[in-house]
């Protein structure tokens, strides 16, 4: 039955833009980074928070470096899964790493799915079942997912005009808010339980969630025209857009809404923060570019997400079922990274759903550097010190980020490490059995031959 489908998977090369990629970039950092996270770092380290947006665009400044290198030297729409495989091989190392990495990027559509509902229920006066949020953010996903089924041209297209939207809407939000405060003062005063240095580290931990859309780019990889240029290029042209667009917004908020009332309303902070001086209006006009932005970011998300799996099913480093699925194992990797997204989005609140994304993600970026300072130095021509305050900046504020929740909530650095450690063990006794199966086969066919 399997003979009649075509089971391999197909990338369009030179099917995506410069600036259709630097949608699809934009579209996964603008989403959750600047409309849920603003409330749960201002939590975290009070009113510092746009300096913690701004410390986390340094950091992934860094971080860029090895991305931006490895894809100028393998462009590939495998993405980190090819980049872990070019430093580590067929191992453990590799499919560990790009297993985090995918499950953080799925919690990432589910951050953007809860978000979105947040966002929406504002225009009904909230949800005070705590029902209409998920159900919202589910319908969302397979919006998205039927979309996705279409093309890539049909979703460069939606995720352009979306992206053209939302920033010029984030850009006039954070402009007007700006003008219309009575004063952009900083207050230094709430370190916080976990001190101002844990504080601020965890928060600018979180604000890597706001920027790491960035590497959806590297798995367009090979589909992106001249990708040796264009790949670079996109990822730089959307960390700069986002630096500028979070500062503004960040310090309108900042100066709109008091400390608890950015806190109380942290899942909506922007609409809340619209409310004071503009009235319905203002909240209405927010509430539809978070409406866009998340689901921008969701599309462009699953795109990635979904190439990415299927890569790493066809370099045999992860199982694959088709459960009967007709079609590519594309096709079965965006029905998977969609069922997911659907759980997460149903069961988990949206502060846990960012800590297990920022901590998978941590460790994931730890890896890439690590390999491109031990095994790709020399194939990708990188510098020495840059790799390494990338993995001393990532260590830094992971610390940060775990102690302050190991005082504030333990169980979700549990569920992280647990995951963590299923994924290890589940991973180790797959590549074991795939390498015994491969020697198997070789067995057989050389006493075949003879």
């Amino acid at each position: 039955m399997s003979s009649k489908h075509d089971r391999t998977t197909s990338y369009q090369e030179g099917s995506l833009t410069l600036p259709g990629t630097v949608m699809l970039g934009t579209g996964v950092m603008i989403g959750a980074g600047i409309f849920a996270l603003t409330g749960q770092m201002a939590q975290m380290t009070g009113v510092l928070f746009p300096l913690a947006f701004l410390a986390a665009a340094v950091i992934v400044g860094f971080s860029a470096y090895s991305y931006i290198k490895i894809s100028n030297a393998y462009p590939s729409a495998g993405g980190i899964g090819m980049y872990l495989h070019k430093a580590y091989g067929n191992r453990l190392p590799t499919a560990f790493n790009a297993l985090l990495m995918y499950f953080s990027m799925v919690i990432a559509q589910s951050f953007l799915a809860r978000t979105f509902g947040s966002y929406t229920m504002q225009l009904f006066g909230g949800d005070e079942s705590g029902r209409m949020v998920p159900i919202l953010g589910v319908s969302l996903i397979l919006a998205a997912f039927l979309i996705n089924l279409l093309g890539n041209r049909m979703i460069q297209g939606v995720a352009s005009v979306i992206g053209i939207l939302k920033i010029g809407g984030i850009l006039v939000f954070g402009l007007v808010g700006i003008w219309i405060a009575d004063n952009l003062s900083v207050d230094f005063s709430n370190p916080g339980e976990a001190g101002v240095v844990g504080n601020f580290l965890g928060a600018t931990a979180l604000g890597i969630l706001a920027f790491k859309g960035f590497t959806t780019i590297t798995n367009s990889g090979s589909e992106v025209i001249d990708p040796k240029r264009n790949v670079g290029r996109a990822i730089v042209i959307s960390i700069a857009s986002c630096v500028v667009l979070y500062t503004l917004v960040g310090f309108a908020v900042a100066s709109n809404l008091s400390l608890a009332e950015i806190i109380k309303t942290q899942d909506y902070s922007l609409a809340a923060a619209a409310r004071p001086a503009l009235g319905d209006y203002g909240v209405w006009f927010t509430v539809a570019i978070a409406m866009m932005a998340t689901a921008g970011g969701i599309l462009a998300s699953i795109f990635a997400v979904s190439r990415m799996l299927a890569m790493l099913t066809e370099m045999k480093l992860v199982p694959h079922r088709h459960f009967g699925m007709p079609g590519s194992i594309q096709k079965h990797t965006l029905v998977y990274t969609v069922v997911l997204g659907l759980v997460l989005t149903a069961f988990f609140d949206l502060s846990r759903i960012a800590a297990l994304g920022i901590v998978f993600y941590l460790i994931m970026d730890i890896a890439i550097h690590w390999g491109v300072l031990r095994y790709l130095r020399e194939d990708v021509k990188a510098n020495l010190w840059v790799p390494a305050m990338a993995i001393l900046l990532d260590l830094l504020v992971l610390g940060g980020f775990v102690w302050v929740k190991l005082n504030t909530d333990p169980l979700v650095i549990g569920v992280a490490v647990v995951t963590m450690v299923v994924i290890a063990v589940a991973e180790q006794v797959f590549l074991k059995r795939a390498a015994e199966a491969g020697e198997t086969g070789r067995e057989e066919s050389h006493a075949h031959h003879h």
